[in-house]
Parts: C-alpha cells; sequence; structure tokens
C-alpha cells in the first residue's frame, strides 16, 4: 500500500498559518489521494480529529537547460499539497514524529 501523507509542510507561509491558527498543518500528500484517505491518515498515524482537509494540485512545470550539447527539456514532477484543520485544543508534534 502507498503512503498518503508523504512529508509535512514546512514552509514560511505555512508557518505563518500554524502561528495563527494553532490547528492547521500543511502536509505534501499522494497525488491520487482524496479528503477522506488524508484524514483516516492523519487519525491513523497522529491520533487526532481532522474537521477539514483543503487540498492543492500543483501541475509540473516545464523547465529548459541549455548546455554545450544543446538543449534539454523536462517537467518538474506534479505534487499535492494538504491544509489540514483539526479539531480545537488538538495539535501534531511534526518535529517529534518525523
Amino acid at each position: 500500500m502507498k503512503s498518503i501523507l508523504i512529508r509535512p509542510l514546512i514552509t514560511e507561509k505555512m508557518s505563518g498559518i500554524s502561528e495563527k491558527h494553532s490547528n492547521k498543518f500543511g502536509f505534501v500528500v499522494a497525488v491520487d489521494a482524496n479528503k477522506i484517505q488524508i484524514a483516516k491518515a492523519l487519525k491513523e498515524k497522529f491520533n487526532v480529529d481532522v474537521t477539514s482537509v483543503n487540498t492543492i494540485l500543483y501541475k509540473g512545470k516545464m523547465k529548459t537547460q541549455f548546455t554545450k550539447k544543446g538543449r534539454f527539456s523536462g517537467r518538474t514532477a506534479k505534487f499535492k499539497k494538504a491544509v489540514v484543520t483539526l479539531k480545537e485544543g488538538q495539535t501534531i508534534d511534526i518535529f517529534g514524529q518525523a
């Protein structure tokens, strides 16, 4: 079985959201995972109650590299972010369980 939660999302923007709302956390998740699967995975791994899951799907961008031997084109990988809201008073220790 493929893992649904890939890694926690630790960015400046997500840190600001987590400071403002102590019950919101971000994760990079599997592209084919839906909101119900994400909530179940969080319940199993961290034993928390999820009230809402917002997902954002990022498509891979075209990248071109110019070298002495010519031009090479490729794509960056697509990925999915999930911003999860927990029940009031609950929290996840992201740095403790990695």
